[in-house]
C-alpha cells in the first residue's frame, strides 16, 4: 500500500459545528501526515493557529466544491490521499469522491455507496465532540495510523495566535475596556430549531441588573445580528464586530460571558472562556458546550428564570473577583 501523502478533512457548515470538530482535527494533525482543511471560508481565519498543509474553501455548490478540491488535489501532488468527511450530508461525498479522495464518513444520507470507509453511527448517540472524535478515531485505525487516546480531551483547545490577540486588545482599548472587567452577553441567536426561537427572552432585564450591580456589559455580534443585538440588550455597549478568532479570544477576556447555545457558546467553550449558556429548545446532552468552565441553565423544554441566570452569573463573577 502507498503511503498516504495528506489527509484532507471535511469540517462542518457551521461555527459551533467546527468548534466542537476540533479535537477530531488535532488528532489528524497527531498522525502527522500533511492535513487540508475543506471548510466554508470563514473558517479559514478561526483555524489560522492550526500548521495546515492548505485550505480549500467551501462554498456549498458541490461542482464548484469538488472542482476547488480536485484542482488543489492536483496541484499539491497528493496522489494517495484520504479523507475525512464530518459532515452526513451526500454532496459532501460527492464532493471528495468525484474529486479523486477516497474517504470515510457515516453512513447517512444514501451516501454508503459512495464512501469508502462507511462507519455506523455509535448507539446510543453520544455529544457531538465525542461522535466527530469516534469517527475519526476509527478512520485513523483503518487507514493504519498513529491513533490518539479514546476519549476527547475535556477541553477543545482552539489554539488562537498573536494576531487574534491583538485584534481583541485593539477592540477593548477602542471602547475603554480591560480584560476581565466586563461581561459579554450575546443575545441573538440565528434561526429556529423545530419552529422555536433559540434567544432567551430576559436579556434586556438581565443587562440592567447587572449594570445596577456596577458590572460594565458588553456585545459584539456579527454584521448581520447587531439589529437584533440592539433590540434585544439596548442598554449594553456595543462593540464593532470581529473576526472569530479576535472574538474567540475577546469571551477569554470577558469576566463572564452570557450566551444561547450558538455559536458565540462553543466560540467561548474553545476559548476556555467562563460562561453561562442558556438552554430552552435545545439538547445540552447533545450540542451543550465542550467545556469544564461552562455553567448550563435550562433545558430542551424550559428556559431558565431570570433570577436564576442573576444568581448563577453573581456567584461567578463574585469568584472571578
Amino acid at each position: 500500500m502507498s503511503p498516504i501523502s495528506a489527509i484532507y478533512v471535511r469540517m462542518p457548515n457551521w461555527i459551533g459545528d467546527v468548534c466542537m470538530s476540533l479535537p477530531s482535527l488535532e488528532a489528524v494533525l497527531g498522525t502527522g501526515i500533511p492535513v487540508v482543511v475543506c471548510a466554508r471560508g470563514w473558517a479559514r481565519d478561526l483555524l489560522a493557529g492550526y500548521e495546515l498543509a492548505g485550505f480549500v474553501e467551501m462554498k456549498g455548490r458541490w461542482r464548484e466544491d469538488r472542482a476547488a478540491v480536485h484542482a488543489f488535489r492536483k496541484k499539491a501532488g497528493h496522489a494517495h490521499p484520504r479523507g475525512l468527511l464530518l459532515p452526513d450530508s451526500l454532496s459532501s461525498a460527492m464532493v471528495f469522491a468525484f474529486g479523486g479522495i477516497p474517504s470515510a464518513g457515516y453512513r447517512d444520507d444514501g451516501r454508503s455507496l459512495i464512501l469508502r470507509w462507511p462507519m455506523p453511527k455509535p448507539v446510543p448517540t453520544p455529544h457531538a465532540v465525542e461522535s466527530w472524535y469516534h469517527l475519526t478515531l476509527q478512520a485513523l485505525r483503518r487507514w493504519g495510523c498513529p491513533t490518539p487516546p479514546p476519549k476527547p480531551s475535556p477541553s477543545l483547545g482552539l489554539r488562537l495566535t498573536e494576531r487574534h490577540r491583538e485584534e481583541a486588545h485593539q477592540a477593548l482599548n477602542m471602547a475603554g475596556l480591560q480584560a476581565g472587567d466586563f461581561v459579554l452577553v450575546a443575545p441573538t441567536a440565528t434561526g429556529l430549531h423545530k419552529g422555536r426561537v433559540k434567544v432567551w427572552p430576559h436579556f434586556d432585564a438581565l443587562v440592567r441588573s447587572l449594570q445596577a450591580s456596577s458590572q460594565t456589559v458588553v456585545m459584539c455580534p456579527p454584521p448581520s445580528e447587531v439589529e437584533a443585538a440592539r433590540k434585544n440588550a439596548p442598554t449594553a455597549i456595543c462593540l464593532s464586530p470581529l473576526k472569530l478568532g479576535a472574538f474567540a479570544t475577546l469571551t477569554q477576556l470577558a469576566g463572564l460571558v452570557i450566551c444561547n447555545d450558538s455559536g458565540v457558546s462553543h466560540l467561548a467553550a474553545a476559548a476556555g472562556a467562563q460562561q453561562i449558556t442558556l438552554f430552552g429548545v435545545t439538547q445540552r446532552e447533545r450540542t451543550g458546550p465542550w467545556s469544564t468552565r461552562a455553567t448550563c441553565l435550562g433545558s430542551a423544554t424550559a428556559w431558565p428564570s431570570l433570577d436564576e441566570v442573576e444568581g448563577h452569573a453573581s456567584a461567578l463573577l463574585q469568584v472571578q473577583t
